[in-house]
């Protein structure tokens, strides 16, 4: 999730648990910290790309960060009540990450890999715009403040459950329309219907929308899985790394300019945005030794 629903989210969360000043604004910095991980941006995108959501977003960082604001805090609130408030903002930013499908690696550092329910958008109205508005209307209703802080945190729950139950009807309902042996639906802003789906038959990807409301499967484009050895050759590229770094279905295409020859690679679960986000590009030369790479590109 972005950083405005983290923060009305430990807001809300904090107010709904507790009046005191400290407690809340121990649940507030516990539910942003997590994404501390954001200043490796600022050295390069390829970094940014393979780290984000590591360490600071995995089960071994949930338990052992709110032992410091419980250490700090003991004598003035009590360790266990300050640990178990900022346990639950802390769990609350990993909950809300692992909903949408960019990948979390939820059970670092003991497994690498990202895990995704892939059920809400990166920026989600459905959950921002409730928690803004609970908090503008909790300035005008006070008395009634915490019953909208619970109200919202009950709206939310809903929807994403509500969107689990849409995600298992399309993915059924894909599995009637496709021959795979791989189904993965992923949510399109602001659609509760409509979801983008890749599917894997053989050495073939195929990816398009699955609607629920007109009841049709369109195919956008399918793309054959190559072993060029321009294609091994580019995996060596930085830019290549850090995009399969957190690639569920990667795939590259060939293109000839000139002289060289530019490997692209896409993440087809992103492959509804506009603009080629989530690519990597390389450009080779052929030489007597074989390939070498003269350039390389991210874009995120």
């Amino acid at each position: 999730m972005d950083p405005v629903t983290h923060t009305l989210s430990g807001f809300v969360v904090g107010k709904t648990i507790s009046k005191n000043k400290t407690i809340i604004a121990i649940i507030l910095i516990s539910s942003l910290i997590p994404d501390i991980d954001i200043v490796l941006r600022l050295h390069s995108r390829e970094l940014f790309l393979m780290y984000h959501r590591g360490i600071t977003h995995g089960i071994g960082a949930l338990f052992l960060f709110p032992l410091l604001p419980a250490i700090i805090f003991r004598k003035k609130l009590g360790f266990l009540k300050v640990y178990a408030f900022s346990f639950i903002a802390y769990g609350l930013h990993l909950f809300l990450d692992l909903t949408n499908q960019y990948g979390t690696k939820i059970l670092s550092p003991f497994d690498w890999n990202s895990y995704n329910l892939s059920l809400t958008f990166i920026i989600d109205p459905y959950v921002l715009l409730p928690l803004l508005v609970v908090v503008l209307l909790s300035l005008k209703f006070k008395k009634q403040a915490k019953f909208l802080y619970i109200l919202s945190m009950v709206f939310i729950a809903l929807y994403i459950g509500t969107k689990a139950y849409f995600k298992a009807e399309a993915r059924d309902f894909l599995k009637q329309k496709i021959e795979a042996h791989q189904y993965r639906v992923y949510p399109l802003p602001n659609d509760f219907l409509r979801w983008w789906f890749v599917a894997k038959h053989s050495d073939e990807y195929i990816t398009g929308f699955v609607d629920l409301f007109t009841k049709r499967v369109y195919i956008d484009e399918k793309y054959r899985i190559k072993n060029d050895p321009a294609i091994i050759k580019s995996k060596e590229a930085e830019a290549v790394k850090s995009l399969l770094s957190l690639a569920k279905h990667p795939v590259a295409e060939l293109k000839q300019e000139g002289d060289v020859i530019v490997v692209i690679w896409k993440e087809l679960s992103y492959g509804f945005l506009p603009n080629n986000r989530f690519t990597a590009k390389v450009w080779l030369k052929e030489t007597s030794q074989g390939y070498k790479i003269v350039n390389a590109s991210l874009k995120i």
